[in-house]
Order: structure tokens, then sequence, then C-alpha cells
């Protein structure tokens, strides 16, 4: 297993439904339990990120939500303003008004622009260093690719300047071996494994992020002892020992680095991750 080390970008994804979000407060959970002041970041939005960390919802300030352990929600119009304003050095700017409308319609022709703006949210907390490690709950597989690509995108449109410096060390950061890793989460399944062999395949081929690791969720574990005859109990461990043998197939196509527990029984969002966190450490 490539165990995780001194980074300080852990960019999580995934196709939707694997789990991606439960991971990445996992990931936040057990760098906090190690002594590490965290940033967990909820890149996309949609609530999914607060429910494992067992608050309410998220905003654009970093909240405490354990003592160590920070937590934000990117808005998009924030973070552009942000953006102009301490990247770009844009002064004055309290409201977006008619810069917001004029970035809309730049974003709707220029490609990358509303990657950048997200992405640079994340990339700036990390070259801030207020934390020991940022955590974001990153883009699904579909369009990873395109969110990391952004700085080389902006990179290859715009000749020099402040957003040209700002794109060449968001990209620095990102291709740094030892800085940033890309945590693909995937099932033992037909659709998600190929969509990671794809999306992987295609990181690598363009040197986007300096190193990553596959972490499988939902995996089961092989029966240690078979039901015989009839009934309830026996219909279980056949399909069981059935999904099971499916799984192993695509975890032989795609071996995992980490490999997460399929979690029975009735969970909170909060004690799946909880529980997720147990097992990451164990291995």
């Amino acid at each position: 297993m490539k165990a995780l080390g001194a980074e300080r970008l852990l960019l999580v994804s995934g196709k939707g439904g694997v789990g991606k979000s439960a991971v990445a407060a996992a990931l936040a959970i057990n760098a906090l339990r190690q002594g590490r002041r965290v940033l967990l970041v909820d890149v996309v939005g949609g609530g999914g990120l607060a429910s494992h960390l067992g608050v309410g919802a998220l905003d654009f300030t970093p909240r405490e939500v354990r003592p160590g352990l920070f937590a934000l929600s990117i808005d998009r119009s924030k973070a552009l303003l942000e953006y102009l304003q301490v990247q770009i050095g844009v002064p004055g700017l309290v409201t977006l008004g008619p810069v917001a409308r004029a970035f809309d319609a730049l974003a709707a022709t220029a490609p990358g622009i509303r990657e950048i703006v997200t992405l640079g949210k994340v990339l700036w907390e990390v070259k801030q260093a207020r934390y020991d490690l940022v955590v974001a709950d990153g883009p699904p597989t579909g369009q990873v690719a395109g969110f990391l690509r952004a700085p080389a995108t902006i990179a290859d449109l715009v000749p020099a300047g402040r957003v040209r410096a700002q794109a060449e060390w968001m990209a620095e950061i990102l291709m740094e071996p030892e800085a940033s890793r890309l945590v693909m989460v995937t099932l033992p399944e037909e659709l998600p494994t190929i969509e990671s062999e794809e999306t992987l395949a295609y990181l690598a081929e363009e040197k986007l992020v300096g190193s990553h690791m596959i972490a499988a969720n939902r995996v089961l574990p092989r029966l240690e002892s078979e039901a015989v005859g009839s009934g309830v109990a026996a219909e279980a461990a056949a399909l069981h020992r059935s999904v099971y043998q499916g799984q192993q197939s695509w975890l032989e196509r795609l071996p995992p680095d980490v490999t997460l527990p399929f979690l029975f029984g009735l969970l909170t969002p909060g004690e799946v991750a909880a529980r997720l966190s147990d097992v990451w450490n164990e291995q």
C-alpha cells in the first residue's frame, strides 16, 4: 500500500455514488488523529461532506468542526471575489456585480476559467500553510481531469502577467509528488473501475498531479464458513460468495492501494466516516 506521508494536499475523486465524500472525511479524521491541523474542503457542494462530519451546512468561511479540524464549502462567487482581490490584486471590490457578469460571459467562452477559480481557492490554502493538510472532496471522475488541467489551460491562454504567474505556481504545487496526491475512490464493479482506469490513464499521460493512490470502497470479506442446507442463511451466504467473487475480478483488474469494507447495519454518515478512518489506520 502507498501509505500517506507528509502530503499537503489530498484531492479525492471518484465516480458518483462510490463514497467519495465519506473517504474524504475519513482521511481528514485520520490526519487529525495523527496530530495534524487539517482543512477539509467541499469543492462541488451538495452537503454530503457536512453530513459525514455530523455538522450543519458549511459555508465559504472555514469552520472548526472539531479541535484542529476545519471545513468549508466553496462558493464560486466568493471564491472569484477572493481570487480577484488576493491573487490578481484588483482593489476595492466589495460585491461582484458587473465583475461577476463579465466573468460569467468570459467563462462561457474561455476554457478553464471556472475551474481555476475553484482550484485556486484549494491551492491558495495549501500555499498559505495555515494547515498541515488540505483534503479536498473534489469533482467526480468525469470532471476531475479538466479541474486539474485548469492551470495548464490558463497558462496556454495567457502569455504573461499575474494570471499566468498564478497558474504556474498552482501547477507546481499539483505536480510535487511529495506535496499533492490524488486519491481515486472506486468500487469493485464494472463502471467505477472503467471510469477510474480511463481517468488515471489520462492524468498519467498529461502529468497533471504529483502522485495518486486507489482506494477500493465497499469490498466484501471472504466468508470464513459456509451456510449449508436451505433457507435464508444459505441464500445469503450464496449471494455473498457470488458478489465476493465478482468483486475480486475487478480488484485484480485495478489493484487498490487501500481496501475499505462494505459497512453493514444502520450507520449514520458520521459513523461511516469514523469507521473508514479506523480501517485506513490499520492498513
